[in-house]
This record gives structure tokens, C-alpha cells and sequence, in this order.
């Protein structure tokens, strides 16, 4: 089955499901570990589990609960994705991306996408906010490997400017509204599940990364791919000093406990970011 099929039989899936046929969403937000509560203050008018969508991956990382929320947010219509699956847990790159393909199919122009990293820049401490500026892919792999089907997008698509400027700008505009220290930078994926090693958060803050983490990157590749507009907030929930220092072990419940904890804040800022992005309001849904 082609992926233009699988697209069409996913939609359907979320159309068919009560409160979902004729909600034409406009922005998507994705959920990263622990920052799900947003999708809490979504006035939403369908929730679909995961699983009864076809060909959708189902996370199996704590802090994903995996379901699709339909519904309002600030005046907009958002869908917002609870949870997302990793390339660690064995899905592929086109798998772990077919969520953001179904959410453009379903009328999303702009994705804003979250994510809980390690600190690499010196100056970050665990509670941070960082909004992505540009992205490093050391994941190993592209979700875009393979034939291209032109109908989805081109073979080689541009991504010199991956995280919009103008939806930054409002970014930035946003948190010094809300008065919520917003931090810049470059965010690296990789493959995971183990932790960096102090080598490698060596290694990766001398490419120039800010953050990582084990996400995000194939989405927006995808996202791009498609012609979505893409934000990127990433929530700091564990400092890497360079060579490896840190306050003790990573855990993923202390990531975790440190996302619940900046909950609010995250809240709040994707709160305004999505009330002020450029571009007028949705217009009341009329059946």
C-alpha cells in the first residue's frame, strides 16, 4: 500500500470518529515526554486513541499517552498529538513521521513541535525553555529515504530555514509578554535510548548544539517536506556541562518530573504563540 493510501485510510479513521468529521484543523502541535497537560486546556471536540487510527505508531514511553486531541485552543483549531513514537522503540523514520503527514492531510498549515532535551549549552539549567533555532540530524537516518511520491513533496527539499522566522520572532514576542525566559538553539537528535556519554556531549557541543534529544528532527524533515510552517520549543529538563559533568545520572524520571515542573510555564508560552500567530483567527465551525 502506498503511503498516499495509508495517508487516506488514517484520515478517514479520524474523520469517522465522533466529533472529528468535519473539524478542519489549522495548527498541530506535537507533545514531547512529560509536556503532554497542554493538550488538557484543548477545548476538544474529538479524542481519538492512537490505536484506532490506521498505520499510526502507538508510543510506549512513559510520559506519551498517545491520543489525538481535536479542538480549540486560544481561538484556533489545533490538533494536538499526546504523545509521539521514537525511532528507539523500533518504528522507522517514514513511521515515526506518519503522524505529522495525517495531521497536513487533515488541514494543518502550521506544526509547532515540543520536545524534553539535555542541556549542552554551558548556560542552560534544567527548567529551561529553548526555542530551536536550526537542527542537527545524527540520528542515522532521513525519513525520506527511499522513492519519492512528487504529489507529497519534492525529492530533495530545501531546509535552510527549517524553523520559521517569523513564527520565532512571535515566539520570542510571546515570552517576553508572558514574561517567561525563552533561551535560543541549536538542538542535535540522535537515535537513542542510551544517554550521551561524556564523550559525546563533547563531541556534540563542539558541533554547535544547544540541546539534544531523541526526536523532533525527522518531523520537521517531514514537516518541510510537505510545506508546513514548523516552531520548535524545546523544554531543558537536564543540564550536560561540557565533559560530561552533571548534577548525577540521567534518568527518564527525572526528565519526567522536571517537564511536569516547567508544565506551566510550557502551557502558558504555547499558549500566546498560538493566539498571536501571524495570520487571522479561525472562523467559528459552522455543521
Amino acid at each position: 500500500m502506498s503511503l498516499r493510501d495509508r495517508i487516506g485510510e488514517a484520515v478517514a479513521a479520524v474523520r469517522t470518529h465522533p466529533g472529528g468529521g468535519r473539524f478542519v484543523p489549522e495548527v498541530g502541535i506535537v507533545l514531547g515526554s512529560g509536556l503532554g497537560g497542554l493538550a488538557d486546556v484543548v477545548d476538544a471536540e474529538a479524542t481519538v486513541s492512537y490505536d484506532a487510527i490506521p498505520h499510526f505508531p502507538v508510543p510506549t514511553a512513559e510520559g506519551h499517552r498517545g491520543r489525538l486531541i481535536l479542538g480549540r485552543l486560544e481561538g484556533r483549531r489545533v490538533a494536538a498529538l499526546q504523545g509521539r513514537a521514537h525511532l528507539y522503540e523500533g518504528h522507522t523514520a517514514e513511521g515515526v513521521t506518519f503522524p505529522v503527514r495525517v495531521l497536513h492531510a487533515l488541514g494543518v498549515h502550521t506544526l509547532i513541535v515540543t520536545n524534553a532535551a539535555g542541556g549542552l549549552n554551558p548556560s542552560f539549567r534544567a527548567g529551561d525553555l529553548m526555542l530551536i533555532t536550526d537542527h542537527i540530524n545524527f540520528t542515522g537516518t532521513n525519513p525520506l529515504v527511499g522513492p519519492n511520491d512528487a504529489a507529497l513533496g519534492p525529492r530533495f527539499p530545501d531546509m535552510s530555514r527549517a524553523y520559521h522566522p517569523a513564527l520565532r520572532e512571535s515566539a520570542v514576542a510571546g515570552a517576553r509578554a508572558e514574561q517567561v525566559t525563552l533561551r535560543e538553539g541549536v538542538y542535535v537528535g540522535v537515535l537513542g535510548p542510551s544517554y550521551e556519554t561524556p564523550a559525546e556531549v563533547e563531541m556534540l557541543a563542539r558541533w554547535g548544539a544547544d540541546a539534544v534529544g531523541m526526536s523532533t528532527v525527522a518531523e520537521v524533515i517531514v514537516a518541510r517536506h510537505i510545506g508546513l510552517r514548523v516552531l520548535g520549543l524545546a523544554a531543558i529538563t537536564n543540564a550536560l556541562a561540557r565533559g560530561g559533568a552533571s548534577a548525577g545520572p540521567v534518568t527518564h524520571a527525572e526528565v519526567l518530573a522536571v517537564a511536569g515542573e516547567l508544565g506551566p510555564r510550557f502551557v502558558r508560552l504555547v499558549c500566546r504563540i498560538v493566539r498571536e500567530l501571524p495570520g487571522p483567527p479561525a472562523e467559528p465551525r459552522t455543521d
